[in-house]
């Protein structure tokens, strides 16, 4: 059930919460109020190119469940952290930077966060895509070259096959210029590893990005088999943080079994359980 589809991160919502909904548009977006303390939910931020029912197929038990989707704009609806009790929140890929863009804003007293396979710094040569390797995929992007990314974030051609029969299809020039857009607000907020020029005003500014948007995951799981994001540059960007847990398995970029533990799965078990199944997936 869509719930925002206006301007700014587009959203879509599967309910548990019993009760009523309201829904009020302001400014071309659209707000969500319940007449009751609704039960915790759990935003999920997709990947660069995702759509409209995208993972629909999970369901995190007694929950809420909110799919997050399309980067050409940063606008976030904040008031999902004063309507809910707990905010349990699963970032992939391009969704890891988003996610710390937004998380880093609010309080984390009642928020759990969990990385998947993508970075903080998603555009970056230590800790990120090399930026001419994102570079080059936005230069080349043509509808034919798009399925050969989508077939190297599979491990093999029976799990592309599986990933290509439950993805929704966007628009290629929406694609495309979310990639654009993606690089060039990333550019300017962050600063490009790649230009060797110095300008003081400029190297203000990122640092105090850096700094303003440092947020760290409770979780990072890297995958080994990953051919989007660097294996060797997740971990960097992960490693020797206060906060974060970083556990390295064997997945590709897309992984159907990892998305069904932390989407759904996970939420059935205690604790103990939990961090039971991390030691098992855990290849390190």
């Amino acid at each position: 059930m869509p719930v925002t589809d206006g301007i700014g991160i587009l959203t879509e919502m599967h309910l548990h919460t019993e009760g009523h909904l309201h829904l009020t548009k302001k400014n071309n977006e659209t707000s969500v109020h319940y007449q009751r303390e609704p039960s915790p939910v759990t935003p999920f931020l997709c990947r660069l190119g995702s759509g409209r029912n995208s993972f629909k197929q999970y369901r995190p038990k007694d929950m809420d469940y909110m799919i997050c989707y399309d980067y050409r704009t940063l606008d976030f609806d904040y008031s999902i952290f004063d309507r809910y009790r707990q905010v349990n929140v699963v970032a992939w890929s391009m969704g890891v930077w988003m996610g710390s863009l937004i998380l880093s804003q609010v309080s984390r007293d009642k928020v759990f966060s969990l990385a998947f396979n993508g970075t903080t710094y998603p555009i970056d040569n230590l800790e990120g895509i090399p930026v001419n390797t994102f570079q080059a995929t936005l230069n080349g992007l043509t509808p034919a070259t798009l399925q050969k990314f989508l077939r190297r974030m599979c491990k093999d051609s029976n799990a592309y096959k599986a990933f290509m029969e439950v993805t929704p299809r966007r628009d290629f020039d929406e694609i495309k210029e979310e990639l654009r857009l993606i690089l060039e607000r990333y550019f300017d907020m962050f600063g490009d590893a790649n230009n060797k020029s110095y300008d003081e005003e400029k190297e203000d500014k990122y640092e105090a990005n850096i700094e303003k948007y440092n947020y760290e995951y409770n979780y990072a799981f890297i995958g080994k088999n990953d051919r989007i994001f660097p294996p060797e540059n997740m971990e960097m960007n992960f490693c020797d943080l206060i906060d974060c847990h970083p556990v390295l398995t064997d997945n590709a970029h897309y992984d159907e079994s990892m998305f069904r533990f932390l989407l759904q799965d996970m939420w059935e078990m205690t604790a103990s359980e939990f961090r039971y199944h991390v030691k098992t997936i855990n290849i390190e």
